[in-house]
């Protein structure tokens, strides 16, 4: 099964998000862009791939203890960008030195179970909101989200989500995300999650 570690941002500020999106999506050469799903918006902190369903247990184990391990902490959404002329991103500000501990022990618990991971590289936070389908200059799209900043929230849990790719040839179809286990962050105020 295909398998990412996450977070994800709360239903208010999805809504927020939600609202700066639309605007987007009314620019000129929108129509261009694959805007993604509402109810998929995350924060992926380690892709795992495809993972042999035989390492599950011992995954989820270990993102447990990782989850323990980090403290919740504050994040808002903030302001865009873009990763060449592919993928348009919103960004993150709060504790991103605790979001980017969390990432890598979520990449070290994978890899601790066996998971064959790509090459680590420095985490930057950011959740797709459009993919371009051929080379698309996305700097006005950027620059429509440079003042867009989305309110506080504070990150109790880790969750691990299975992705399941659209249909090939089939108009309109997007990933769909299901929820495989999740747990909280250490300290944080709700019990655990499947898993």
């Amino acid at each position: 099964m295909r398998l990412f570690a996450a977070v994800s941002p709360p239903a208010e500020q999805q809504d927020e998000l939600g609202r700066a999106v639309d605007r987007l999506s009314r620019l000129p050469g929108a129509d261009d862009l694959r805007w993604t799903a509402r109810p998929g918006w995350h924060f992926t902190l380690a892709f795992m791939g495809e993972v042999d369903e035989d390492l599950l247990p011992d995954l989820q184990a270990r993102l447990a203890r990782a989850a323990h391990r980090t403290a919740p902490f504050p994040l808002r959404l903030h302001r865009g960008g873009h990763f060449g002329r592919r993928a348009l991103w919103v960004g993150a500000a709060g504790d991103l030195d605790e979001m980017r501990l969390l990432a890598e022990r979520a990449d070290a618990a994978a890899r601790r179970a066996g998971v064959p991971m790509d090459e680590h590289r420095r985490y930057q936070a950011h959740l797709t909101v459009a993919r371009a389908r051929a080379d698309r200059d996305l700097r006005p799209f950027a620059a429509a989200l440079d003042t867009f900043e989305g309110t506080r929230w504070e990150v109790s849990e880790l969750a691990l989500v299975r992705s399941r790719l659209p249909v090939a040839g089939v108009s309109g179809e997007r990933p769909r995300y299901e929820t495989v286990g999740s747990w909280p962050l250490g300290g944080a105020e709700h019990g655990p999650g499947p898993g």
